[in-house]
């Protein structure tokens, strides 16, 4: 994945963002500051300026404004081309107000970075360098070419030619690092609602996947004794047909049918296993679960179980949480995508904590990456492509889907190269490749133990 400023989805999705009521409101607020200093400038301050001119400039904005109220509904989006052509405007009306007001002698001249700021968080690259190279035009222009504030008795107020170059020098770098911070704090915010979005998308199609094989579940419970009645009943029609053939191909035909209903509801059921019965399964078991789309992909998968039964206790028993499935599977998916023919996983757990080790005997992360992992839309230095894996560009989504899915149950995910064990010590010689721990404390992912009522018969479906 690249960023998100080559990220197109995202960014025609937040040009269309702003309403033009939000453009109208702010620069409401803009003109009545305009005409206030205005006001304040020639009847407190008793300075000379050119008022005609001035207001002739503010009443622009104001029929525009006016206009826009008029001629477009109050709940319109606008467009890119809409959202440069408003920006620049204000942009060219404010550099004439402070041509007017004595150029960057003006202590007002720094709002003229505003646009710049606007642009970088609503335009795209391209036009907010565009308005970022045209304010730092203006403001040099400015330096030299303006009408100059003046007193009621002649006199003109100007700043000492060091602190107006020192002022150039202050808009310019304002423009410039403004002008990117925004855009790379708007980015960073773009990229993570992204990749939030497609965690929240994968969990939600995890849990319809497990709502689904709980609906396949409690059919094959409930159609389980149907069958049986129905496979029984025409296997003793067909021993009592024997010498009616055509009667007893009918009832050999019903057995068979019986067996294909019975089949198809076990292969079904096989995705899904949220039977009521089945919402607690020993640690393993959910591991097992997790890794079953991978089992026969070409490589090896080994689970290890470092303690059967300990001083801790047997195996714990834990929720069958669709988001920790989800995240499990796509952390073996990128081991068995990378590994060269094997892959562990490992499962440990004492009384305090749970925890379990996946890791491989591939090339491990890059070294200049792995404080980065888990971040969404991360990629290779330099472009480098996986041989193995031409279709990866980088592995941020799907690890940044896995860790956020996991620290949401509680669990603290770490990423090494191996090889690696809880003691420190080396724990597989053949583990070259990635390691990934997640360790949870074990009040929170095991099962409650509270009394637990009889769960009584399955309850009918509401559609």
């Amino acid at each position: 994945m690249d960023t998100l400023q080559q990220s197109p989805s995202f960014v025609r999705q937040r040009r269309n963002w702003l309403r033009l009521r939000t453009f109208v409101l702010l620069r409401w607020c803009a003109i009545t500051g305009q005409l206030v200093t205005l006001g304040v400038a020639e009847h407190i301050l008793n300075l000379s300026i050119e008022t005609a001119l001035c207001f002739f400039v503010v009443g622009l904005s104001i029929l525009t404004n006016i206009a826009a109220i008029f001629l477009f509904p109050e709940n319109k989006r606008l467009s890119e081309k809409e959202i440069f052509s408003i920006v620049l405007f204000d942009m060219l009306q404010l550099s004439v107000l402070l041509y007017l007001t004595g150029g960057l002698n003006n202590p007002f001249s720094i709002l003229i970075i505003g646009p710049v700021m606007v642009s970088a968080s609503a335009l795209n690259t391209r036009s907010m360098l565009f308005l970022g190279s045209a304010t730092i035009i203006i403001t040099s222009l400015l330096t030299e070419f303006f009408l100059p504030l003046r007193t009621q008795s002649g006199n003109i107020l100007e700043i000492p030619e060091m602190f107006l170059t020192g002022n150039w020098v202050a808009i310019v770098i304002a423009v410039i690092f403004l002008g990117v911070y925004s855009r790379w704090i708007i980015t960073e915010i773009g990229s993570m609602s992204e990749a939030l979005q497609a965690t929240q998308m994968a969990l939600a199609r995890e849990q319809k996947l497990t709502d689904l094989g709980g609906v396949v579940a409690a059919a094959a419970h409930e159609l389980g004794t149907p069958l049986a009645t129905i496979k029984l009943t025409s296997t003793e029609l067909a021993s009592d047909l024997e010498e009616l053939p055509q009667l007893q191909e009918d009832a050999v035909l019903i057995s068979e049918q019986a067996d294909r209903c019975r089949d198809i509801l076990q292969s079904m059921g096989r995705v899904g296993k949220d039977d009521l019965h089945m919402r607690h399964a020993p640690l393993t078991a959910v591991l097992e679960e997790a890794a079953d789309p991978h089992m026969n992909r070409g490589k090896d998968i080994i689970f290890d179980v470092t303690n059967e039964i300990t001083q801790a206790g047997a195996q714990p028993t834990i929720e069958r949480k669709p988001e920790i499935i989800h995240a499990l599977r796509n952390l073996i998916q990128n081991a068995v995508d990378f590994a060269q023919s094997c892959v562990w996983i490992e499962s440990d757990w004492n009384e305090k904590s749970i925890t379990v080790r996946i890791m491989d005997d591939g090339d491990g992360y890059p070294l200049h990456m792995l404080n980065r992992i888990g971040e969404p839309f991360i990629r290779n230095r330099g472009g480098i492509q996986d041989s193995r894996r031409p279709e990866y560009e980088g592995m941020g989504l799907g690890l940044f889907i896995a860790k956020t899915l996991l620290e949401r149950s509680g669990a603290e995910v770490t990423f090494t190269n191996g090889p690696v064990s809880h003691d420190g010590t080396p724990h597989y010689a053949e583990v070259t490749g990635a390691v990934v721990q997640v360790s949870w404390i074990r009040t929170r992912l095991e099962e409650r133990r509270a009394a637990r009522a009889a769960l009584g018969s399955n309850a009918p479906l509401e559609i």
